[in-house]
């Protein structure tokens, strides 16, 4: 198997209102590919779909319900530490759940967390020790 990631789907209560906070908080755009059921963002180098959590349970064969911290977070790395304030800034007039303003970490880089509609975790941070290319891929600092 090769080592890669092709698509990240999260399972949502609701796909309008989950689809509509990525167009309108992040400002992405959907792919042709979305339908009624699904919706799919392509990002640098994966894709994001969002499709019903109880038929993607379904689909899984296991049960949709569960409650509290999901045990994983997405992230999204910035080039600065300007540029995690000025994302937070941005998403706190969107009116966007701010779970941890950001601040400098105990790993040596600044994050913080905001939750999407699902309450899915996003940290958004910058980190020193990894470099960002121009299409927005991390590459392995020596």
């Amino acid at each position: 198997m090769e080592q890669r990631l092709t698509i990240v789907t999260l399972g949502v209560k609701d796909l309008k209102t989950s689809t509509a906070f990525y167009e309108e908080k992040f400002g992405w755009k959907k792919l042709s590919a979305s339908n009624n059921d699904i919706s799919f963002f392509q990002l640098n180098g994966i894709q994001l779909g969002l499709y019903s959590a109880e038929k993607l349970a379904e689909d899984a064969l296991v049960n949709h319900k569960g409650s509290g911290f999901k045990a994983f977070t997405l992230a999204y790395v910035t080039r600065s530490k300007e540029e995690v304030d000025t994302i937070f800034a941005d998403l706190e007039t969107k009116g966007v759940k701010i779970v941890k303003a950001p601040e400098e970490v105990f790993w040596g880089g600044y994050s913080g967390y905001i939750a999407d509609p699902d309450e899915n975790l996003w940290e958004i941070a910058y980190n020193p020790y990894l470099t960002i290319d121009g299409k927005g891929n991390s590459i392995e600092t020596p």
